[in-house]
């Protein structure tokens, strides 16, 4: 998940960290970017695998906040139903609008 400066910020704040010692323990560098660490399967480390849930949910980055809505799930219908195979929460609860979708995508585009 790539984050900005002010995103790092709220998740130390969120978390109880010293944000010298958050960026070392939770962020790593790509190239000019910033993105949270991973587990060795790709999970964001605020992931909790057991409950299926974010324990940073409140304070999540912008990435995450506009997920599904991103550019490489809506492509096709193929890469929706992916999205929808490989994240259970896609495809459920609140339908949105294609205004409300289109709104999202032009925040993030991953």
């Amino acid at each position: 998940m790539w984050v900005t400066n002010e995103e790092i910020a709220a998740l130390a704040a969120a978390v109880g960290e010293d944000l010298g010692a958050f960026e070392d323990k939770y962020v790593r560098r790509v190239g000019a970017r910033k993105s949270l660490k991973e587990f060795p399967n790709g999970d964001c480390v605020f992931f909790d695998g057991q409950t299926r849930r974010c324990t940073v949910y409140e304070a999540r980055p912008r990435q995450c906040r506009t997920w599904p809505f991103w550019d490489s799930n809506l492509k096709t219908p193929e890469d929706w139903k992916h999205t929808c195979q490989v994240c259970p929460g896609s495809g459920q609860g609140l339908l949105h609008s294609l205004a409300q979708i289109e709104a999202q995508r032009k925040v993030m585009k991953v």
